[in-house]
């Protein structure tokens, strides 16, 4: 009997969300901009946090940002990332303003710092890039 290891649980795009994880399979980091007030924010929200407006037009993030915070998972908590351990999860403050929930990956032997610089890169799956960050 084998046993096969679960896969991650992947994020299944919306129609909400599609522009962002389309963005993902070319390379883009697809983001929100409120055209009232000009505030970035991540998809798919509704409204502006700042001024609660509805209307806004997507953009290509920089793909730039810094670490504001991380932990490092050594606990088996999902079958699918048992192959990673340890892995980093971080909230990474883009430059263009919103924080994104993510992992840091392609530290080669370095440890993640608040305030590290880091760069997304793109972690591919059939229909789906998942967004992750690596020191820049």
């Amino acid at each position: 009997m084998t046993t096969e290891t679960p896969s991650k649980p992947i994020p299944e795009p919306d129609d909400a969300s599609a522009p962002f994880w389309e963005g993902s399979l070319e390379g883009k980091l697809r983001l929100m901009r409120c055209t009232a007030c000009g505030i970035a924010r991540l998809p798919a929200r509704e409204h502006c946090d700042a001024c609660l407006s509805t209307e806004y037009e997507w953009f290509d993030a920089s793909g730039g940002g810094s670490i504001r915070t991380f932990g490092v998972m050594h606990q088996k908590y999902h079958p699918g990332f048992y192959d990673e351990l340890p892995y980093t999860v971080a909230i990474v403050e883009l430059d263009e303003g919103p924080r994104l929930p993510t992992n840091i990956v392609g530290l080669a032997g370095k440890k993640a710092e608040v305030g590290m610089r880091v760069i997304v890169d793109w972690e591919r799956h059939d229909d789906v890039a998942l967004p992750k960050f690596r020191p820049a």
